[in-house]
This record gives C-alpha cells, structure tokens and sequence, in this order.
C-alpha cells in the first residue's frame, strides 16, 4: 500500500478508525485478520477461492488480512494441516494476483512465513525427518526431530530469506514470521532447546538462529518491506520463558533492527490443552484473556504490536486499542462471522454485526466455515451480502424456529419476499436451547438472538406457540413453505428402549437423574458429555461409554479438551469401543449389555439408569403431510441446490406451492449444516 494511501471516512473519536502507519504503509484503521491454514489452498497455492475468502474481508472494511498460517519455507517444514508453500518461485504469480486483489480494496496484505521443525510430520509428503534445535518430540505432533547442525541452520536460513524475498516480489506489504511452538521458538526457549554449542544455554545463543533468520531476511527484501514476528510474550503454564524474558527477547530484536512489528501470542501450543485454553482459546474462555498481558509487553517496546485470542467483539477490541494494549486489534475469528463488520460498525449498523460466538468450528476440519455463517470459505457461490430477488416477492412461511428456519427466514426476507416463521415452542432456538445449558456454551445463543432480532429488523412475522398441522399451513396460502421441524431423540431402535432415557429429559429437566447412571455416547457430539457432566455436577455417579474410540470424536480440539477436562475433574468412569446391545430391568435397577466393537466381548453393567444419545430422527408429518400438493412433490433437486439457482418445481404440475425442509427435518447433522441448507436454498429464490 502507499504511502499516500488514504485512509477510509471514519468516526473521527473512535480508536478503532485511527489509522497507523508503520514505516511507508499506512493502515487505514486498526481492525486486522491475522494469518491461518484456512484450508482453501490448492497444491499449496492461495488460489481463487483463497484470495476471495480474504478479498471479502477486504471489502468489508478491515485496514491489514494476514494469510498463510504456517506457510512453509523448507521441504523438511512438510504440508500438515494445509498450509502454504513459499518455498518455491511457483507461488510468485499468485502472491501477485492475491496482492492486486486486495490492494484494490484499499487493504493491506502479509503473509506468515515459517518452519514447523519438531512441529512436523516425517510421515508425509517428503518422508523427511523433522528436525529442531534438540532432539525432544513434541506431544501434539508427536514426531522425535533430527537435532540441527550447522549445516542446517544455514540452509533453514537461506531458505527463510529466499520466501521472504518471494512474498516481497509477490506484491505483499510485509511478512511475519512465527516463534512459538516453531522453529524459531524452539531455539528461543529453554524447553526445547538443551543444546550446548553457541546455539544454546545462554538468552543470546539462544536468540542467535532467529537473529540470523531475521538478518537474513532484511537483507534479502531491504527495508522498504515489512518484517514482524508473531511473537510469544509468555509461554504460560506449560512454558519455560517468562513475560520478563520474552520482553528482554523482544527489546533485543527490536534493537538489532530485525523487526517493524509485533504480533503477540500468549501460552505454549504444543498440547491439545495449550492450544485450547491459551494460543487459540474458545467458548470455554473468557473474552480476549490475554490483552493484558501484551500490554505489559507493548509499554516495554518501541515497535507496534498487534495481538488475536478471541477478541470477538467490538467493545473488546475497542478497550484494547483506547488502554494502549495494542496497536492493531485482530479480530480473526469475529470477521470468519461476519467479514462486513468493520464496513457494519462505521456506518452504525453495529446491531447487524453477526457475532462470533466461539464455538471454534471454523479451527475444525472444515475450516474455514463458520458455525453460523456458511458463506465464509465458500465465497465464489454463496454471497455474504443478500441482495433482494428480481423475481415477484412470493409469500414463504417457514415452519420450525430453530437456527435453519430462522435463517431461511432471514435470508427470505433479505430477498424481499413475505415471510412468517411458525415455532411450536415458546422459545425461538430449537436444539440450541439444549446446549446453552451447558455453562461453558452459554454463548451458543448468539447465533439465535442474532437471527431473532434480523427478522425484527426485516419486518418477519414470527409466531411462537404455533404448533402447525397440514391444513393451517395451507390455509396461509403459501408459494413456499420450508420445513424446519428438527428431530427427536433417536432411540426406538434400542432393544429395551422403554427403560431408556434422553440427554435431552435430562438436559431439560423434564426427567431427575438417578444416583448411578450409565450415559451412552452414540455419536460423539456435544450432548452426551454435556449430560454426563451435568449429572457428576450433582453429585451422581457416572459411567459414560462410548461407540467411539475416544471422546467427542465429531468436535473440533477446542470442544473435545473441554469436555474431557469436566469428566476428568468430576472423575467420570469412561468406556470406549463399546456399543449399546440392550437395556433390561433387574429388580429395581437395570442391566446394560455392552459389547466391545474390537474384541466382539459382551459385558452386563448394572446401573440405575441409562441415558442416550444417538442423535435425532426427522420431525416431518407436516413435511409429508404437504407433498402431495406441492408442484416439487416436495423434493430440493440437488442439482440446483448446489448450483444455487432457482428450484425447478416441475414434478407435480397441479400442486399449488413449493415445499422444502431442512437442517434436522432431514437428518440429523449439526448447527453448520441446518443453517447452510437454508442459505443456499433460500438465497436463489
């Protein structure tokens, strides 16, 4: 970016707006996305669908989009969770059209540029050893790297500099490179460097690879380019350096002229519990935990420091940047939500700003979706922005008020169509009510307050307590109805199922836990370790078995640690491998046959009672109750489902009406897939 770039018009009070400028580049306000393996790489390459991932957060208003989490410079720093490679001159031709791309919007552009050594993986893609400044495995990645010789820092240096200068030559605005867990950090710190060479022991060998890095790489790229470091300001309860030492590292690199940023980060991240609760924290933390912290660090610096650990909402970052914590806020996660917030905020509309609620499914496999707005990665078919259809406006009653009915509701009425939303309960929320009542996922009701008050603001009739049969939705005289009904505990197929009952009786309070209860686990999700908590929590004695091998086995990191730290600390017995065969009464209490999925052993376990999840199956007599006269017959075509066109309704000439469902009204499935059913039906009608 210029330096006679113009900043954007902006409140002229608000910290938020207040551009920074760090040498020749001026940020045009003080929101950034900091760098992460968004999972949209091709071959290792930011192609189209990675530039327009961040191109979207450019238009919407934020001043710096850093990319390329862990990109890797070195064959030896392989591909482990989809990274990029800025080890090769291929990579040049898209940093260029990337930085065209985002330059036009008036942001600015970095990238992340590191090696993983012990952090990788010497199975994969070159079958090479890891290497690191001691020959110490890491419990996360879990290699036993090769220890450096001298003739590997040379060449990891080389190679340092040879991907900076290609970013440089790819039009980018600056570099970051990453201690941490990384090479770098692995030479910084004492826990993982025991070497006795000039390479280790003392804070300055221990600072000599990075010193030489950083050298390196000024010398390459000059200093008309940025350079910073995502850089450890305490390694936390897991570490060895402290906050004073990291400033003192901090100081030191700043006085050898090796850095014009900061990027700080707090806590080790080389456990699953590191990661969760300390470098990326999640719902089960408190809202930007660390800020305090970096700002201690800040006050003994001379360069601008920048900082991300759920930062999810305005007034936080607000706070930050006004106490003179930061000087760039990152609100990574909260733009994953909504990439229009900082464009929402100036403008006023800071009511529209979709919240991030924490919930660490875009750190999942399927990052970088977000649980509530699918549009994000998926940006070259799905708008984040609803335009209104240029088709008539078409009466659309939506049936069920959980979060798929809300958001076809939403994005309906975004389309400029009539809509009403008809909810059997008192309460909007469907399934997601249920998991609030877990303390820490309380926020869960973000993705529903938010709908809730967009379908005030769109003008949405919403019925509560309207249980709707066939004919009352006829009697509406629809074009189209969505069903959205979600599901009811699947546990009919349980041999003695009338002995059984639901997380969901229990999670509600409907039915009392019993003082020994057995919790089955039959789909590795949130409610069975929600339900087995909950009753530990009271005092009961828990035993908790699962189909699968390991706990929460379809939750992301963030969500399963939390979950097994509860069980751990309210000491529930756990049962792995083991599928549910039968449930019969022995005298007042019952005996559960279990059986072992890898030995085919069955066990009796006598318990009070049993609790289980499996799942839902659909709530749809109103959905067929309907199809014979809908003009679909009730049937989304997929085709142009995952088109995102229009719906051909051909199949039934005299129905009167298009008939859908949706989300759980269909199978069972999680927040993610309820809500992205409904966007991409709803947004082509």
């Amino acid at each position: 970016m210029s330096e006679t770039a113009e900043p954007q018009s902006r409140p002229s009070t608000d910290p938020l707006f207040q551009p920074l400028r760090i040498k020749h580049v001026l940020f045009r306000n003080r929101f950034m996305s900091t760098s992460h393996a968004c999972g949209l790489e091709d071959g290792g390459f930011p192609t189209e669908r990675y530039q327009t991932y961040h191109e979207a957060k450019a238009q919407g208003g934020l001043a710096l989009t850093m990319f390329g989490g862990s990109s890797n410079v070195a064959p030896d720093s392989p591909n482990i969770f989809r990274q990029l490679n800025v080890g090769t001159d291929e990579i040049i031709p898209h940093l260029q059209q990337f930085s065209e791309r985002i330059h036009r919007t008036g942001a600015t552009l970095m990238c992340q540029i590191t090696h993983l050594g012990r952090r990788g993986d010497p199975y994969t893609q070159d079958w090479l050893s890891t290497i690191a400044p001691s020959p110490i495995r890491e419990t996360l990645h879990r290699s036993f790297p090769k220890e450096m010789d001298e003739y590997d820092i040379d060449r990891v240096v080389k190679a340092y500099a040879a991907a900076a200068l290609r970013c440089k030559e790819g039009g980018l605005d600056g570099i970051e490179t990453l201690t941490g867990a990384h090479l770098l950090g692995q030479f910084l710190s004492p826990k993982t460097n025991k070497r006795t060479d000039r390479f280790g022991g003392s804070f300055e060998n221990r600072c000599r690879f990075p010193l030489m890095v950083h050298q390196a790489i000024r010398k390459a790229t000059g200093d008309d380019f940025l350079v910073g470091m995502r850089f450890t300001v305490d390694e936390g309860i897991d570490g060895e350096l402290t906050a004073d030492e990291c400033i003192k590292m901090g100081q030191f690199f700043e006085q050898n002229g090796c850095v014009d940023f900061f990027n700080a980060i707090y806590g080790s991240m080389d456990t699953e519990r590191g990661l969760a609760y300390e470098n990326m924290p999640g719902m089960d933390s408190k809202i930007a935990p660390w800020v305090e912290p970096v700002g201690h660090f800040k006050r003994a610096v001379g360069v601008p420091v920048f900082h991300a650990a759920r930062i999810a909402d305005i007034h936080s970052a607000r706070y930050a940047i006004a106490e003179g914590h930061l000087d760039m806020a990152g609100m990574t996660r909260a733009q994953i939500a909504d990439p229009q917030m900082v464009t929402k905020l100036r403008e006023g509309r800071e009511s529209e700003i979709r919240p991030c609620v924490g919930a660490t499914h875009c750190m999942s496999g399927y990052r970088p979706s977000c649980l509530h707005n699918p549009a994000t990665g998926r940006e070259i078919i799905l708008p984040h922005i609803i335009t209104r259809s240029k088709q008539a406006e078409r009466r659309i009653v939506v049936v069920g008020g959980g979060p798929a009915g809300l958001e076809a509701a939403r994005v309906c009425a975004e389309r400029g169509h009539q809509v009403s939303l008809h909810e059997a309960a008192a309460n909007l929320g469907g399934q997601v009510l249920l998991g609030t009542r877990g303390v820490w996922r309380r926020d869960l009701i973000g993705l529903i307050d938010w709908r809730a008050m967009e379908l005030e603001r769109l003008g949405v009739q919403v019925h509560t307590n309207s249980y709707m049969e066939a004919e009352d939705v006829i009697a509406l005289q629809p074009d189209v109805v969505i069903v959205a009904t979600g599901g009811m505990p699947d546990i009919d197929w349980i041999d003695g199922a009338v002995h059984c009952t639901t997380a969901w009786d229990i999670i509600s309070g409907q039915i009392p836990a019993r003082n020994e209860v057995l919790v089955f686990d039959g789909t590795g999700r949130h409610p069975a370790p929600q339900v087995a908590t909950q009753i530990a929590r009271d005092g009961k004695t828990v035993t908790f078995a699962s189909i699968d091998g390991h706990l929460a086995a379809e939750l992301t990191y963030a969500e399963r640690i939390a979950w097994k730290r509860r069980l751990y600390e309210h000491r529930v017995t756990t049962l792995f491998d083991h599928r549910l065969v039968r449930v019969e009464p022995v005298g007042n209490r019952l005996a559960v046959t279990l059986a072992n999925d890898a030995t085919l052993d069955e066990q009796v376990v006598q318990t009070d009672q049993v609790v289980v999840e499996h799942g839902t199956v659909p709530m749809d007599d109103v959905y067929k109750a309907l199809r014979g006269q809908a003009r679909n017959a009730g049937v989304t075509d997929i085709d142009a489902l995952l088109a995102v066109v229009p719906q051909p309704c051909t199949l039934n000439p005299e129905g009167t009406f298009e008939l859908h469902r949706i989300g759980d009204a269909v199978s069972s499935r999680n927040i993610h897939a309820a809500i992205y059913d409904a966007l991409r039906l709803c947004v082509a009608m």
